[in-house]
């Protein structure tokens, strides 16, 4: 499993910063305003670089230890597809009902593909039970996209959760389900090469969408196919998730325009109090590797506590969330 890995990682790389150096040339840029948490015009899009790097892993992958089953392919080909949205929107700009649309068809097919309704054994009706299941990917497709505000962040939560998920997953060492956690690990961390503090390159929505994406499908395949407790998942993304909805509720609730973009999240009003991204993303793989992931594999390991470990995981987070709101 390790040379496809290191070869995944060394692609990324060597992708990302060829990417770069056409995004400079082409002026494919983020140029800052009064909404942006960077200073200088920066290179984006970069997020397309790192999935192809992805997809041509899974590719060697499947050569040298047989073929992916078809819920990876289907979930790599629907990611894959939101990347060449994500391409046409960060060149031209679409419609937000446009795109919110095409990523809620997305996830219904990935949901009706991944969790066909035999499976489905709720007291909710079947047609009730799809609906939230696509709600619930939909939201975390769209608050990745939220929290890809501040250098590093986005690729680092993927990457730590991805490891973690291929820890704790009953095929760990060698099962298809690790091993796709992994290469998309792999795919993150030769980005973060440019996206480190301070960044050289950005994500933009053709990556932070479709790895958004992908990580519910893994949520979804890790409990299809018996491989990881589905609340092990919301553990590991536990602080884009409380984050996230926090701020979305916190700004409906005192009736600001929600939909607006906007610098508000707690990452990055600690961002600018410490006057530092670096900071904030050390903090980030300090609480995930000391709090969530060990959390995460008391919930693997003792199913019967998963609700309790849950609550005990946000507890910390949600007065953490409140503190932050008083910081400009």
């Amino acid at each position: 499993m390790a040379p496809v890995l290191l070869l995944t990682l060394l692609l990324s790389v060597l992708l990302c910063g060829a990417y770069l150096r056409l995004a400079r040339r082409w002026q494919i840029l983020d140029l800052p305003n009064a909404r942006s948490s960077h200073q200088l015009p920066t290179p984006h899009g970069g997020g397309a670089a790192l999935l192809l790097a992805f997809a041509v892993g899974m590719l060697v992958a499947s050569q040298w230890y047989g073929p992916w089953g078809r819920d990876y392919i289907v979930s790599a080909g629907l990611a894959m597809l939101l990347v060449i949205l994500g391409i046409v929107d960060d060149l031209l700009g679409l419609s937000v009902r446009l795109r919110f649309s095409l990523y809620g068809l997305s996830c219904l097919l990935l949901v009706g593909w991944v969790l066909p309704l035999p499976v489905f054994a709720a007291p909710l009706p079947d047609v009730a039970l799809v609906l939230v299941l696509v709600l619930a990917v939909l939201w975390l497709v769209n608050l990745y996209n939220f929290m890809d505000g501040i250098d590093g962040i986005a690729a680092i939560q993927c990457a730590l959760a991805c490891a973690g998920a291929a820890l704790l997953s009953n095929g760990a060492g060698g099962g298809q389900y690790s091993l796709f956690c992994l290469l998309l690990a792999a795919s993150q961390l030769g980005f973060l090469v440019w996206n480190w503090p301070p960044a050289r390159l950005f994500m933009g929505d053709a990556g932070s969408v479709p790895t958004g994406f992908l990580l519910a499908a893994l949520a979804l395949l890790g409990y299809a196919q018996a491989e990881l407790n589905p609340a092990c998942w919301l553990v590991l993304l536990a602080l884009f998730i409380t984050d996230a909805s926090w701020t979305l509720c916190w700004r409906m609730l005192t009736g600001q325009p929600f939909t607006q973009a906007h610098r508000l999240h707690a990452y990055q009003r600690l961002s600018r109090h410490w006057n530092s991204h670096l900071r904030v993303d050390l903090l980030l793989i300090a609480i995930n590797v000391l709090w969530l992931i060990p959390l995460a594999a008391a919930v693997q390991y003792y199913p019967q506590a998963a609700f309790f470990l849950v609550i005990l995981a946000y507890l910390p987070l949600l007065a953490g969330m409140a503190k932050m709101r008083l910081l400009a």
